[in-house]
């Protein structure tokens, strides 16, 4: 199992400690860019599908929120990615 399909694994099962920066590396993994916005607001833009998902990084801690967790697998399983 590669460390991508291990990250992708360890975000299906919702985890409490699923950091940032795992999130990002799945996500430039599907194609996507991170663009930086105002503050600590982010976007996933997808330049193919022109798809869009919208968070805030997560600090000083470094660990997503469940309600990010929920709205990246939602996006994804919309996408059809996973």
């Amino acid at each position: 199992m590669s460390r991508f399909e291990k990250a992708l694994s360890r975000l299906k099962s919702k985890p409490k400690d699923f950091t940032w920066r795992e999130l990002v590396s799945i996500m430039i993994h599907f194609g996507y860019s991170e663009i930086k916005g105002v503050g600590s607001r982010r976007k996933f833009h997808h330049p193919q599908t022109k798809a869009v998902v919208s968070l805030q990084e997560p600090h000083p801690r470094p660990v997503l929120k469940a309600y990010a967790i929920e709205i990246i697998i939602e996006h994804l399983k919309e996408q059809e990615l996973i």
